[in-house]
């Protein structure tokens, strides 16, 4: 009996081992994928801004803030993006994200988007987060999908914004559907004051132009403005134009899982190279489209996918 329970015991201490070593590759290709997506966009302008959100521990040498900085993908990105770092619904301050945001701030901008379920709270998410030296923005129950506009902008100003680190406020709108036609949300958006305009690269089916992404950069105040386009790199959407008709889970195969919560995105094995070309590389890339419409960068979403998957070919 002994015998056998040391084999068991044994056997789940190397499937552990199995599966951290099989996650631990998973991060480095995520890195190796940011960094080829801005190698990339970089190509076409130097000044691209590239801000993936969450997976801070891919900043870190061995996703560990206690082996220093991982300096290929830092001099990749030219800032972080985090979702929930103070507030999810209650307020619930993620001390270890805090820590490691601490080491980054001074090198890369920290955009944080917090999520408050009563409008008391909205002032002290704000001041959590500037008070920590980051820019935020603070969506309510109403607006957990980003899809409203704030009617205040945090440390509003006047000032003439051309690089990330001068942002001092931020909107993030990709939601679309309260806006009846795209000239509706570019008068909307044209009509706010903040320094930074998160949005997609669509108007439901429709592409912005670079005339209309140029419109875009113009404060209500006429202050100048970064705009930039949220693009998934971590999971497939089902309503986007790369999408075909006889596709879904495990169809093709790098269609890896259904994302809980979301019925029309699935994790997919970003590592592989039929994935990869949709996201950059080529004219038809989604990565091309954003970079020929004008907008200052790319916000990289669900970086974090390699939680999700462990790395295997």
């Amino acid at each position: 009996m002994r015998k056998s329970l040391a084999i068991i015991f044994f056997s789940l201490i190397m499937l552990s081992c199995s599966k951290e070593r099989r996650s631990d590759i998973a991060a480095g290709k995520m890195q190796d994928f940011v960094m080829d997506i801005s190698k990339y966009a970089k190509g076409f302008n130097p000044d691209f801004i590239i801000i993936p959100q969450n997976g801070i521990e891919l900043a870190f040498n061995n996703l560990n803030p206690e082996e220093g900085l991982n300096a290929s993908y830092l001099s990749a990105i030219d800032g972080i993006g985090v979702e929930e770092l103070y507030y999810n619904g209650g307020y619930v301050p993620d001390r270890e994200r805090i820590s490691m945001l601490r080491l980054l701030k001074p090198t890369k901008k920290v955009m944080v988007s917090e999520y408050v379920t009563g409008d008391a709270d909205i002032s002290d998410a704000y001041s959590g987060n500037y008070n920590e030296g980051f820019i935020a923005f603070v969506r309510t129950q109403d607006n957990y999908h980003y899809r409203h506009i704030p009617d205040t902008v945090p440390d509003e100003n006047g000032n003439d914004i051309t690089r990330l680190e001068q942002a001092r406020n931020y909107l993030y709108l990709i939601n679309n559907e309260e806006f009846a036609s795209k000239e509706e949300m570019i008068e909307a958006i044209s009509a706010t004051n903040f320094d930074l305009v998160l949005t997609d690269l669509f108007f439901n089916d429709e592409e912005f132009t670079s005339s209309e992404v140029n419109r875009l950069k113009v404060k209500a105040n006429g202050g100048k403005r970064l705009v930039i386009s949220y693009i998934n790199i971590g999971s497939a959407e089902s309503f986007r134009y790369y999408w075909k008709k006889n596709w879904g889970l495990h169809h093709p195969l790098w269609i890896k899982q259904k994302y809980e919560g979301y019925d029309d995105e699935f994790w997919v094995k970003f590592w592989k190279k039929d994935w990869q070309e949709i996201i950059y590389g080529n004219d038809n890339s989604y990565m091309k489209k954003i970079i020929g419409a004008g907008f200052d960068g790319a916000y990289l979403d669900n970086v974090e996918a390699y939680y999700f998957l462990y790395y295997a070919d």
